[in-house]
């Protein structure tokens, strides 16, 4: 069965990126814990815009991993590897979820604020790991938006970094939407 998991960092007013996309006020923090996420994961599902960034910026980013990537103005299919990732296009949530499923990959890491938003909504997203960094932005790309009725997450576990962030693993119910 595939499962979908996130790994994001965000400012203490909860936003993932600043009001232009940019992340500089976050890479300055330790990832904790986000090698061991990592190599726990078999593919990567991400937005076109988080694909765009990450090509432009730091293509070599995701080792190797497969990326997914959700769009409705790429065409469908394989595309330019990212650095040495394999890179294929869905059209949605669904066609992307039966191509990894077919494809016998356990667990997914979703990136990207939108996509990780779409799968909450829908349900799919098994958990989030989350890091709140010491960082007011006051504007930006928000961690979370709308959703069609309220999610309960439960904590499983929080703790301080030793710079001063707070890292909380979150479990949502699945396929309950």
């Amino acid at each position: 069965m595939t499962t979908f998991h996130a790994f994001l960092g965000c400012s203490l007013d909860g936003y993932i990126a600043g009001p232009n996309g940019e992340l500089d006020w976050l890479t300055v923090f330790d990832n904790t814990g986000y090698d061991a996420f990592f190599e726990s994961v078999g593919a990567m599902a991400m937005g076109r815009a988080t694909c765009d960034v990450m090509r432009e910026s730091s293509p070599d980013y995701y080792r190797g991993m497969p990326i997914h990537v959700l769009s409705a103005t790429r065409p469908v299919g394989a595309q330019p590897t990212m650095g040495a990732s394999p890179v294929t296009v869905h059209r949605d949530i669904p066609s992307l979820h039966a191509a990894l499923s077919a494809d016998g990959v356990e667990r997914v890491y979703v990136d990207g604020g939108r996509t990780v938003q779409a799968f909450l909504a829908g349900g799919l997203l098994s958990d989030l790991t989350v890091t709140r960094v010491p960082v007011v932005l006051g504007g930006g790309i928000p961690l979370f938006g709308p959703v069609p009725e309220p999610v309960t997450a439960r904590l499983v576990t929080s703790h301080a970094t030793d710079q001063g962030a707070v890292q909380s693993l979150y479990r949502f119910p699945t396929g309950v939407r």
